[in-house]
């Protein structure tokens, strides 16, 4: 608007001195940008362009690597002038400019894609108001921010693991106990307490002719699993070494190991409850209050949304004891295992009786662009990574690596653990 207005005033004076000096050629040469400056002073901003984000939505990707999806909002647009300028950014990345025709009031369409899950920022935008031809333009508009919670994704899964004892008068699963609903367990001699629609009588006309002893078929019950899925999320890191530190952030096209873990407890979450079995969460890193096992849809989604809300909080405290659990549970650790805390909890579950899963969660490793210091530290942690697997294994902690075929791996614990009929798992 000042280059308007010194323009103005430069070519008036031109005139003037043109018409002063008798030179009408001279006042021609003023008339014509004159009269542009004084239009484009006229259809200056009449005042600032005011911006605000609506609610939008997260439509779940499931190709995204991290369990991410493409994240939607919507910018509005309202002030007297007749164009804006809008300058979008995204973590600190510069997105989209453009410059949109504004008549009173303009509704833009956000729209951002992402691996990444948990608080995500959406976007950050910046309005200037501008005038005709682009002659002037107005203050720009403090920044408006739009952040959003990106529930983790789901993959589907085939056949899980079950505990070593199943719990519950109910369920999907044959139970080591005498009852119903199950498969055939036995037949025995008719015993008081025995129902009478239970007897075979085939059983019976051929081991006693002459009805002096009955048989009855027993069944074995069934019964439901309870699953514990617990969380480290002490470790966020990413597939560059470089950013472990926390000097560098990852790259936000980049899925860290926490969002890898969210996806796996998630997708388990989805396949036990799906089952009918019971799920609860738990996390290692952070000392809150755990989400109980429990069934059904809404279980679900309290898990994903408390697996969403999960984050390093700053250096934890050292545990005297692992977080109590149901008796009988099957608990599912997702964590790096860059330090010892996560594996000598998963050991002391295992030598407590319970049947441990331990899911690794560490992306696949990039060590292109270390310098050689690098490279060296990276292979001493790796290998100390390693010895501390093998001793999980050892102590018959069962491993599952997430970067590969988790589906196929889980299968593969599956079919290992059934045994005859009326067991949970095998072992």
């Amino acid at each position: 608007m000042r280059a308007a207005t010194c323009a103005s005033a430069a070519c008036l004076v031109v005139l003037l001195l043109g018409v002063l000096a008798g030179r009408p050629d001279a006042a021609v040469l003023g008339v014509a940008p004159l009269l542009l400056a004084v239009r484009a002073l006229h259809g200056r901003p009449a005042g600032p362009v005011r911006a605000r984000f609506e609610a939008g939505d997260v439509d779940d990707d499931p190709d995204a690597r991290g369990g991410g999806g493409r994240l939607h909002a919507t910018l509005r647009l309202e002030g007297p002038g007749r164009w804006a300028a809008v300058t979008t950014t995204r973590q600190g990345r510069r997105g989209t400019e453009v410059l949109v025709r504004l008549a009173d009031e303009r509704r833009l369409p956000v729209v951002a894609r992402t691996v990444r899950t948990g608080p995500q920022e959406v976007a950050t935008a910046v309005v200037q108001g501008v005038g005709l031809d682009g002659a002037s333009v107005a203050e720009p508009t403090p920044p408006v921010t739009r952040s959003t919670v990106v529930l983790p994704a789901t993959t589907p899964l085939l056949d899980l693991p079950l505990p070593s004892r199943l719990r519950g008068l109910t369920g999907p699963h044959e139970s080591r106990r005498p009852g119903e609903g199950g498969g055939l367990r036995d037949v025995h001699p008719w015993a008081p307490g025995d129902r009478l629609r239970r007897i075979d009588w085939r059983v019976t006309a051929r081991r006693s002719p002459d009805l002096r002893e009955l048989y009855v078929r027993r069944e074995h019950a069934q019964a439901e699993a309870v699953v514990v899925l617990v969380v480290d999320s002490r470790d966020d890191v990413g597939p560059d070494p470089r950013t472990w530190r926390g000097s560098v952030a990852p790259r936000p096209q980049d899925a860290t190991s926490l969002d890898r873990a969210r996806q796996a407890a998630a997708s388990l979450a989805r396949a036990y409850l799906a089952a009918g079995d019971r799920v609860g969460l738990d996390d290692l890193g952070v000392r809150r209050r755990p989400v109980p096992p429990g069934g059904g849809r809404r279980q679900l989604d309290r898990i994903r949304h408390a697996l969403a809300l999960t984050a390093p909080e700053g250096e934890p405290a050292a545990r005297l004891r692992p977080p109590r659990l149901p008796s009988g549970a099957l608990v599912v650790v997702f964590s790096t295992f860059l330090d010892d805390e996560s594996a000598a909890v998963a050991a002391r579950w295992r030598t407590a009786g319970h049947r441990v899963v331990a899911v690794d969660v560490l992306p696949r490793l990039r060590a292109s662009g270390l310098y050689d210091r690098e490279r060296l530290a990276l292979r001493m942690m790796t290998l100390t990574r390693e010895d501390r697997m093998a001793e999980l294994a050892d102590q018959d902690v069962e491993l599952v690596t997430w970067r590969d075929e988790p589906a196929v791996a889980l299968r593969v614990l599956a079919r290992r653990a059934q045994r005859r009929a009326g067991a949970g798992v095998a072992r």
